[in-house]
């Protein structure tokens, strides 16, 4: 009824021999997701400088840029210049996107316990969530 198979198989085992492009360990792909995670936070981080200028947001800004580029092997992370958009950005959206962004940071720096990052993501996190309450409130 069936025909046998008379050519090899084109679906190979790892132990058919070595693969011809290389692996990352999780470890390896941890930090490529984190630094993605940071340097987006970093980006965002930036934008609201542009909007809000203050001293808290330029330091945040350069511990993220420290990390990012230890994440990756020392290469500093590309700086956002931001000019001025019309329509402004609304600052209550960056922080909210801020404080999602240190979450997902938060959440893979936990998993791989990188407890610098985890302690520099939960301060942004608090940083964003109390900028937001006062407009919040405002907005009630």
């Amino acid at each position: 009824m069936y025909e046998p198979i008379r050519s090899k198989s084109v679906h190979s085992t790892m132990a058919d021999g070595t693969p011809d492009f290389p692996h990352r360990s999780r470890g390896e792909e941890l930090d490529i997701q984190l630094a993605g995670h940071l340097a987006a936070l970093l980006a965002v981080t930036d934008e609201l400088r542009a909007l809000e200028p203050g001293p808290g947001l330029d330091t945040a800004a350069d511990r993220l840029a420290e990390q990012v580029a230890r994440l990756r092997g020392g290469r500093p992370p590309v700086r956002l210049q931001v000019a001025a958009a019309e329509p402004a950005p609304c600052p209550a959206t960056l922080h909210r996107r801020a404080h999602t962004l240190a979450a997902r940071a938060l959440v893979v720096a936990a998993s791989r316990a990188d407890t610098a990052v985890a302690i520099l993501t939960a301060e942004r996190m608090d940083a964003h969530a109390a900028a937001l309450e006062p407009r919040e409130l405002a907005s009630r």
